[in-house]
């Protein structure tokens, strides 16, 4: 077997100012470039330009966009991480840095074309299974590459759970917070940049700050949803709370949206995060003819009610699930069954539909994992994932329920992948930080999760645009979640009354404009 020998840094920063130079021209003395910084960083060793590297680093969990960098970083070290930032601000070419967790974007967002990402993954190598620590005071300080399943497995063995959650856990902390990170507990306890305490953040500077609502406010609240735009998080202060033990985990069909829409906005309005009768979690899906009942996200209807589900499908078209759930202990276990009766009364879900299970608290928040290996071992989790995800008022999803699900996506008929629908509350949003959502006190998220063979994703990416164009045309003011742009026109419309902090905040943290470049929201301009 070939020996590797460490690359030194300055060959590293060549082949990187070289690729700059390819592109920009050379307009600029070698001399200049050639920063005497850059020539005595100590990260060589951990800086790769093998084909497997940068192949790794090149695309995402979107399976579209493939954009190669010059080099990858694997740190080692927080201080690693600072090294490189500091040495692409101090250049007088800077090089763009993407900071990867699970590369679960899906239009290149974590991309660096032509400059270095760096694999955030790689640090739990190096962290000696000290990368969470569950404080005394209902919190645990997580490294930015921690994955949320490993943040559940060690807060459990405290008795202890983050709120919020996303679906999918095997995302990284620092990717998560860098959008809003949303999920069924989100009407409840807020998405979960809405609880953090406080960031360590390696700005597009150089600088390793720790800040919060009182110390460096200004880039807590911009790094929370900030697309990475500000800095790369590389530890969050997340707030935790006694976990429960199981879950009662209920669906119920409708056949018509108006009931379903309506009660799911009755029961999102119970949202107190001590308010003993109110759900943890509500989520809302669609079920097609040309989709499956159990797709990847979980399996749940028990395979003897397939036939009366199916024929329901059959004569509406679409039929509406209301999932929801309630955590339980052995406190509460005697009062659970009431409370439920309670909240489903006077909801009009079609008779003999409701179907429950009770399971594990890890089961329950774990529930995609099944559905992933699954896939991975058919050869089909790592295909194009052409997803659409939005956020759209209340007082339109009606509007929307006609003009795309019962008019474009149904007239399409290629949709096979989850559809989810439902609402949450606006004052759960700490308005401060960069996620951006509609005015509303009520909204809707509407995600389209697409799977797709490599030679059939522009299909649905040209359904997606079909959406956004019915959108933009009947008035109905949506915002991308996870979003993708092409120019700074959409840009400053997906901001609005946000962009000039937004703009503001990245001269301050990242003047340079180093910082996530696959968003394409600065260096486009």
């Amino acid at each position: 077997m070939a020996e590797k020998f460490p690359i030194p840094t300055y060959i590293i920063i060549i082949l990187i100012i070289s690729r700059l130079i390819s592109t920009i021209g050379n307009s600029k003395p070698w001399n200049i470039l050639v920063t005497h910084k850059l020539l005595t960083l100590d990260i060589g060793a951990r800086l790769h330009l093998d084909p497997a590297a940068i192949k790794s680093a090149s695309s995402d969990y979107g399976n579209i966009f493939k954009e190669n960098p010059v080099a990858v970083l694997y740190p080692s070290s927080t201080e690693d991480i600072v090294a490189l930032v500091k040495a692409a601000h101090n250049s007088s070419v800077p090089f763009k840095i993407a900071a990867k967790g699970r590369g679960h974007s899906v239009r290149g967002q974590a991309m660096a074309d032509g400059g270095v990402v760096v694999e955030m993954m790689a640090l739990k190598n190096y962290r000696n299974g000290n990368g969470i620590t569950v404080g005394s005071g209902f919190y645990a300080d997580v490294a930015g590459e921690q994955l949320w399943i490993d943040v559940l497995n060690a807060t459990l063995e405290h008795g202890l759970a983050p709120a919020s959650w996303t679906d999918y856990l095997y995302l990284t902390v620092g990717g998560t917070l860098s959008n809003a990170g949303i999920s069924g507990q989100t009407f409840r306890y807020g998405p979960q940049i809405s609880n953090v305490y406080e960031l360590d953040v390696v700005t597009g500077k150089g600088e390793l700050m720790t800040c919060s609502a009182l110390k460096n406010s200004e880039l807590f609240y911009a790094a929370l949803g900030g697309l990475g735009q500000f800095g790369i998080i590389t530890r969050a202060r997340i707030a935790l709370e006694p976990a429960p033990k199981r879950v009662k985990w209920v669906r119920m069909l409708y056949s018509d949206f108006s009931s379903f829409s309506r009660d799911q906005e009755y029961l999102i309005s119970m949202n107190g995060r001590r308010q003993k009768q109110a759900l943890d979690y509500l989520e809302g899906t669609l079920i097609m003819d040309q989709g499956s009942l159990d797709n990847w996200r979980s399996s749940f209807f028990p395979p003897s009610d397939h036939p009366k589900i199916i024929s329901h499908v059959k004569t509406h078209a679409i039929i509406y699930c209301l999932e929801v759930a309630k955590y339980y202990d052995d406190h509460t276990q005697n009062t659970l069954h009431k409370e439920l009766q309670t909240l489903f009364k006077g909801l009009s879900y079609l008779p003999g539909f409701m179907f429950e299970k009770d399971v594990s608290y890890v089961e329950f928040l774990n529930r995609v994992r099944s559905g992933e290996l699954k896939l991975e071992s058919q050869g089909l989790w790592e295909v194009p994932h052409p997803w659409l995800n939005l956020f759209l008022p209340k007082s339109r999803i009606s509007d929307f329920n006609k003009g795309v699900f019962r008019d474009i996506v149904l007239k399409r008929n290629i949709t096979t992948g989850p559809v989810l629908v439902y609402p949450m509350n606006r004052n759960k949003w700490d308005d401060r930080m960069s996620a951006v959502i509609p005015d509303e006190d009520v909204f809707y998220t509407v995600g389209f999760l697409h799977s797709s063979g490599f030679d059939e994703w522009e299909a649905f990416d040209d359904q997606n645009k079909e959406i956004l164009k019915f959108c933009e045309t009947t008035g109905i003011k949506v915002k991308q979640y996870l979003p993708y742009h092409r120019n700074k026109e959409e840009w400053i419309k997906h901001f609005g009354s946000k962009w000039n902090t937004f703009a503001q905040r990245k001269a301050q943290f990242d003047p340079k404009m180093i910082l996530s470049p696959g968003q394409r929201i600065f260096n486009n301009i």
